[in-house]
This record gives structure tokens, C-alpha cells and sequence, in this order.
């Protein structure tokens, strides 16, 4: 009589386990950076509010806001915040968003920058009258790859 194989040879486990360390070694990090970008997508919404009260204050003055007050925003720029944003601060016209909490000792250094440009792209002119567009920009480049694709040029 023949007998039958029942089971796996150590071989075979020995393999499977390699590759299964073999891809959590790659999905790690990767969800990682995942979890790191979706922390930041708040920082980003955090800043929506704030570009919205600098274009009507613009709107209705003229004028880029020259601080937190002139934009409607909370005169303590450290009120304007959350788990992962520290503060929100306008200085004329342009909003920076400080980033805390994240885990990440460099991206908790770092900061979100919207400056307010014309409809073309171009620096602001003291006669403008138009709707703002929005140049986004990170304060390192080492953490640029946390945030939107177009905030990543310093």
C-alpha cells in the first residue's frame, strides 16, 4: 500500500512564511505613508475655511486681510485648531497652517502655506478686482509627499 501525503512539507511553510514576511515588509511602510497623508488631508480642510474668509474679506474690501481679524478668523491663531492642526494664522492675505500630532517628528515641524494670487497665476496688484487662485506650498520638502500633489513644489 501507498500512503498519502497529508499535509505540507516544512519546505513548503518555510516558504509561504518567507513570503508573507516578504510582503509586510513592503506594506508597512506604505500604510504608513497612507495613514500619515490621510492625517494631512485635515490639515488641508482646516485651510478651506481660512482661504474662504480671505477671499470675502478681499471681495468686499479690496484689500487682502492684513491678520486673523480682518479675515472674520479668531484673533488667537492657536484657537483654530484640531488633532492635527496647531494653528491657522493670516498675514496679509496668505494663511499658514501649522501641523501637530501626526507622529512624525519633521511633519510636526512643518507648515501648510496658501498665498492668493490673480485668476492668471500672478502676485496680487493693488487694483485687482477678481476671484483669488490659490498657490499652495510646503514648508520641507522631506514631508512635501504627505501632502496634495499640487502643494508639493517649496
Amino acid at each position: 500500500m501507498k500512503s498519502i501525503q497529508k499535509g505540507f512539507t516544512l519546505i513548503e511553510l518555510m516558504i509561504v512564511v518567507a513570503i508573507i514576511g516578504i510582503l509586510a515588509a513592503v506594506a508597512i511602510p506604505a500604510y504608513q505613508d497612507y495613514t500619515k497623508r490621510a492625517k494631512m488631508s485635515e490639515v488641508v480642510g482646516f485651510a478651506a475655511s481660512a482661504k474662504t474668509a480671505v477671499s470675502e474679506a478681499f471681495q468686499s474690501t479690496g484689500a487682502l486681510p492684513v491678520g486673523n481679524q480682518a479675515a472674520g478668523l479668531d484673533t488667537t491663531a492657536t484657537n483654530i485648531s484640531s488633532k492635527y492642526v496647531e494653528s491657522v494664522t493670516v498675514t496679509n492675505g496668505v494663511i499658514a497652517v501649522a501641523v501637530k500630532g501626526s507622529g512624525d517628528t519633521d511633519l510636526d515641524a512643518a507648515s501648510l502655506t496658501f498665498t492668493p494670487l490673480t485668476k492668471d497665476g500672478a502676485a496680487l496688484t493693488a487694483n485687482y478686482v477678481g476671484p483669488l487662485t490659490w498657490k499652495c506650498s510646503v514648508s520641507s520638502v522631506g514631508v512635501a509627499k504627505f501632502f496634495p500633489a499640487d502643494c508639493r513644489g517649496t
